[in-house]
């Protein structure tokens, strides 16, 4: 997942930039808002974290812009609490909210609660990806048409890699994703998950064609 983080306090945007890929996202940065609009139209950027007060283009009007072709997930971050600024920024299609100074820690709950409430937002009720199906009412998968029995978060885990084809994602964004506040586990917990996915799905798990490694990096879908 890459998040762009667009604030013109240097050492601010620092400090979101550490701990964000501490938690293993790609973080692209900026200081104005031209260069968030322009930053924006990368295919790859999940989400966005803007500044509201910035210099060349306010953060209200740049929200705007970005909603004129993408619908990825934005927060707005701000010094203001006046509820009518808060509005305006909701308004123009921001998506959450967030006042100066804030803990990180809040920052990056907000970021896990989005992407989580953006993935069952998207999601289409059945997909099929070759000889792979899920039906997300049901919370069936099948297999050439054959039913295949996961659990709630092998079946959590493919319907995220499956709707989001190619892209890689690292084991940290899975935890954060799938597992979200509740696990108490490490990365080998999502390798697990892989593996037994794998064996249920896959024709030869020991070399996939369908749930893939990105060696050093996390796992994806290839289509």
């Amino acid at each position: 997942m890459k998040i762009l983080i667009i604030d013109d306090e240097e050492l601010l945007v620092k400090g979101i930039s550490f701990n964000l890929e501490n938690e293993g996202y790609q973080v692209v940065t900026g200081s104005n808002g031209a260069e968030a609009v322009q930053l924006a139209q990368d295919p790859e950027v999940g989400l966005i974290v803007l500044d509201v007060m910035m210099p060349v283009m306010d953060g209200l009007e740049t929200c705007r812009r970005i909603r004129q072709f993408s619908s990825v997930p934005i927060i707005m971050l701000t010094a203001k609490t006046e509820d009518m600024d808060k509005l305006m920024g909701f308004e123009y299609g921001a998506d959450d909210y967030l006042t100066k100074p804030f803990n990180i820690l809040e920052l990056k709950a907000r970021i896990r609660a989005i992407l989580r409430r953006s993935v069952k937002q998207e999601a289409q009720p059945r997909i099929v990806r070759g000889p792979i199906a899920l039906d997300s009412q049901s919370r069936n998968a099948y297999k050439d048409g054959v039913p295949v029995d996961l659990t709630a978060k092998e079946f959590d885990l493919v319907e995220l890699l499956i709707r989001n084809p190619n892209r890689v994602y690292s084991r940290e964004n899975l935890l954060d994703i799938i597992w979200g506040d509740d696990y108490r586990s490490d990365i080998r917990t999502v390798d697990v998950h892989i593996r037994r996915i794998r064996e249920k799905l896959e024709n030869r798990p020991a070399s996939p064609e369908y749930i893939m490694t990105k060696w050093g990096v996390g796992y994806y879908f290839k289509v």
